[in-house]
């Protein structure tokens, strides 16, 4: 029974904003910190901070030889069955960490090359360089590093989707400010009488992103073809046009591929590691999409019709305002998903004197959403308008005001039929003349086409998929 389930939320997975995780189970999608680190959001930089502080300390401690401090930096891990992540078969269960224990993954960091030689930066760099650490390791240290975060982030969802929370232990949270880990006792739901964390899928994937191959085939191996040219070594043949050319399975042989061959490898080539690092962004590491999630986790893809049909069917006025602006946020939340993440509703701005009715993250790294943040569009923000007539400027002046440079200056508001479509885009496009930002009108009549589109292209390309025609077609209309 998945959590949607449980708690009979009426929402299935593309509708949620987090893992729709299996709540007798573990679901093998994992936590990945490199995830986090391309993204730009007030909860990413939140769970960056958590993650520099914590592994610094760990990583001075190992400077140290400070074994008393590395056991009590990594000995409160424990396998988190609240997440339901991982690799467990049936019942989640408390192994330790990918079932070594803490202390055993303490001594296979403390001990290890990459430690000794100075490479690890970051707790993803134990995956590439450490025997032994895996996607189900660093996932679980990650998740206790980050539960601050995670738990602030699940009492916000479970508030949004009426999930019922319950006061329990929190087990370990790290507090960046004491370098020390922290307990007490907070509100979060609770399933089969343990304690549960929802987790974004903004920030999951099925495999780090830090991989060893695309390290050492993008980036290592390069240098050591060069390497070997400029030493005109045996490896080297030429080709009839001059140029030299080096067999790469010879190469391999020379070099082997594993996790203590690589560390010696970047020793060898000062600042290749941080050139991988940051060649790494959304199209390299893109969100998970509906179809793998479905896949990998057995539920369903969206159906964009039926959320559509929930929208229409609610009568336009202020008495349904409320009953439109959550189900204009599901039909949204699966349309521009995996383009669109991280939502929030009724964020609060300028300590409460303003709300958006929702916000999103811009997870995007190419086609229509990508093309918005060259006009700082890092948040799209979304004003919900259930009008029986048109909106009019006080309501494009209420959605400009909460544009900034830091958060962005695109965003949308929807209502539910533009009588006169074309004044009030005219007054959307005198809006972004005057350089108050860019609102993207959407009524009924374009989620219809938006959803034509969405689902015209659902066995097309990612890259396809990226495109939404209406939206481009629009955005020109306001700079044309």
């Amino acid at each position: 029974m998945r959590v949607s389930e449980y708690f009979q939320l009426g929402r299935t997975q593309p509708e949620l904003d987090f893992v729709d995780v299996d709540t007798a189970t573990d679901s093998r999608v994992f936590i990945d910190p490199r995830a986090i680190r391309i993204q730009q959001s007030d909860f990413a930089e939140k769970c960056q901070m958590l993650l520099v502080s914590f592994f610094h300390e760990l990583l001075m401690a190992i400077v140290e030889k400070d074994d008393d401090r590395v056991y009590n930096l990594l000995g409160q891990l424990t396998e988190p069955n609240e997440t339901h992540l991982g690799y467990s078969r049936g019942r989640s269960r408390g192994r330790g960490l990918g079932g070594l224990g803490a202390g055993r993954v303490a001594n296979m960091i403390r001990k290890s090359k990459a430690a000794e030689s100075g490479v690890l930066a970051d707790l993803e760099d134990t995956a590439l360089f450490i025997p032994g650490i895996k996607n189900d390791i660093v996932s679980d240290i990650a998740t206790h590093v980050l539960r601050g975060a995670l738990i602030g982030y699940t009492q916000k969802a479970a508030e949004y989707y009426h999930i019922p929370v319950e006061r329990q232990y929190s087990g370990a949270i790290w507090n960046p400010d004491t370098g020390e880990w922290d307990f007490d006792y907070v509100d979060l739901p609770r399933v089969n009488e343990s304690p549960l964390l929802l987790i974004p899928k903004s920030i999951v994937r099925f495999e780090l992103t830090l991989d060893e191959d695309k390290y050492y085939n993008g980036f290592l191996a390069p240098l050591h073809e060069a390497a070997e040219i400029d030493a005109r070594s045996n490896l080297v043949s030429i080709l009839k046009n001059g140029t030299p050319r080096v067999n790469r399975l010879k190469l391999r042989e020379k070099y082997p591929v594993n996790k203590t061959a690589i560390v010696e490898y970047t020793q060898q080539f000062p600042g290749v590691l941080d050139r991988y690092k940051e060649s790494i962004s959304h199209s390299t590491s893109p969100v998970l999409t509906h179809e793998q999630l479905a896949q990998r986790l057995d539920v369903p893809t969206p159906n964009y019709d039926a959320l559509l049909a929930r929208v229409k069917r609610i009568p336009a006025g202020k008495a349904a305002a409320h009953i439109y602006h959550r189900a204009v946020e599901e039909l949204m939340s699966a349309l521009f998903y995996p383009h669109l993440g991280n939502m929030r509703l009724e964020r609060e701005l300028h300590e409460g004197r303003k709300r958006i009715d929702i916000c999103y993250d811009n997870l995007s790294s190419m086609g229509t959403f990508f093309w918005f943040t060259q006009h700082k569009a890092a948040e799209i923000p979304v004003e919900c308008k259930n009008y029986r007539k048109d909106p009019r400027n006080p309501e494009l002046d209420q959605l400009a005001n909460r544009f900034s440079v830091h958060r962005g200056r695109v965003g949308f508001i929807a209502c539910r039929k533009l009588y006169d479509k074309d004044l009030f885009i005219q007054r959307c496009r005198d809006t972004a003349l005057d350089g108050n930002g860019f609102i993207l009108p959407l009524d009924d009549v374009d989620f219809e086409e938006l959803v034509r589109e969405r689902k015209a292209v659902a066995q097309a390309s990612f890259r396809d998929k990226s495109m939404y025609k209406l939206l481009r077609e629009r955005f020109d209309a306001l700079i044309s």
